[in-house]
């Protein structure tokens, strides 16, 4: 699947002709004399106008870009306003050990609306970003497991991309379940690189964590199999592993849909390194902003592990966000993913500290 080099919703382009008719037909009564006064019919068309800059303001541009490691070809999805501000903030989304960038971030639910956190965030005047690690989606396949980090590697060759194409240097960063240890250990080496960064659904260590004992428990299979099996009972179990029966039956399967055209299986190494490796991410090298975002229903962290990284952490300006009924699989396109965008939101738009 690969998007249009500009996607625009059809329900915006009915808009858009409907407004140019309408200003048409207001200048043909105009024109004619027919119809209500000049003056008025002049208004007229001058909303008319007004409705269809903001339709073009409000549209929405997909595009796909790659960045190279060596002999692996990442692939990169952006997504912003074609209008509006010049210099627009960039926000990267960093995906976990499952599911691919899309599946993640910009998930089209037939016959449902408002799953992709890459439109809203765009909607709000962000230029969206996000990238398939190694081994997942759209970049390349190898014989490596994707661990950890790798996907540090794969952002050190995806930023500088998005540097050349936005003019930004840095970027707010978000990173969910194991897509934050990696934005995490990449904030930690390329300090220079993220302005402000989220961490949801987080693993500090592990300890007392249900869903990491399990994978302790599989460390050979993952150590010996640089690829998992994956299909529809892994997706539907990650919704249901901490809670069941909280997700959309429509949204599980059109998941699975996208996610199995890349194959039956996906990378192990982040569970390798999740089952075995942990801590990964020192909360007193990060010293940009953090947000650390906790769903009530997570087997992939403690309480008492997230308090300790969150009273590590070298940055002042910090927050942490326990969210009440969520869970591990219901973040970025589960059922309280509007309340997770306005954590974002939130925190990313907070203004600075006062000067001493």
């Amino acid at each position: 699947m690969k998007p249009s080099a500009s996607h625009i919703s059809d329900s915006a382009i009915d808009r858009r002709d409907l407004v140019k008719v309408s200003a048409a037909a207001a200048a043909g009564a105009i024109a004619t004399g027919l119809g209500p006064p000049a003056a008025a019919q002049e208004a007229k068309i001058e909303e008319a106008k007004i409705e269809e800059a903001k339709i073009e303001e409000a549209k929405i541009e997909a595009q796909e870009h790659w960045a190279t490691k060596g002999a692996v070809r990442l692939y990169l999805y952006r997504k912003h306003r074609i209008a509006g501000q010049a210099s627009k903030p960039v926000l990267f989304l960093v995906h976990g050990s499952t599911f691919s960038s899309r599946g993640s971030y910009d998930l089209l639910v037939p016959g449902l609306t408002g799953y992709s956190a890459m439109d809203h965030f765009a909607g709000l005047g962000y230029d969206v970003w996000t990238m398939d690690h190694e081994g997942y989606g759209f970049s390349s396949r190898t014989g490596g497991n994707s661990g950890i980090q790798t996907g540090v590697e794969d952002l050190k060759a995806a930023l500088p991309v998005v540097e050349r194409l936005t003019g930004k240097s840095s970027v707010l960063m978000f990173g969910e379940s194991s897509g934050a240890i990696r934005a995490g250990a990449f904030a930690m080496v390329e300090p220079a690189r993220v302005e402000r960064l989220v961490l949801h659904a987080f693993t500090y260590t592990g300890e007392n964590a249900p869903e990491i004992e399990r994978r302790r428990k599989q460390a050979d299979f993952y150590r010996a199999n640089p690829r998992r099996p994956f299909g529809m009972a892994q997706v539907q179990n990650i919704f249901d592993r901490d809670v069941a029966g909280k997700a959309d039956p429509a949204l599980v399967k059109a998941l699975a849909d996208f996610e199995l055209q890349f194959g039956d299986s996906v990378p192990s190494g982040t569970y390798l390194d999740m089952a075995l490796n942990m801590p990964m991410v020192d909360p007193r090298r990060l010293t940009c902003p953090v947000c650390l975002v906790r769903p009530e229903h997570d087997g992939n962290a403690s309480d008492e592990e997230l308090y300790r990284f969150f009273r590590a952490l070298a940055a002042k300006d910090k927050s942490f966000v326990f969210v009440q009924s969520m869970t591990h699989g219901g973040g970025m396109i589960g059922s309280h993913r509007h309340r997770l965008w306005h954590i974002i939101q939130g925190f990313l738009t907070c203004p600075p500290a006062p000067a001493a």
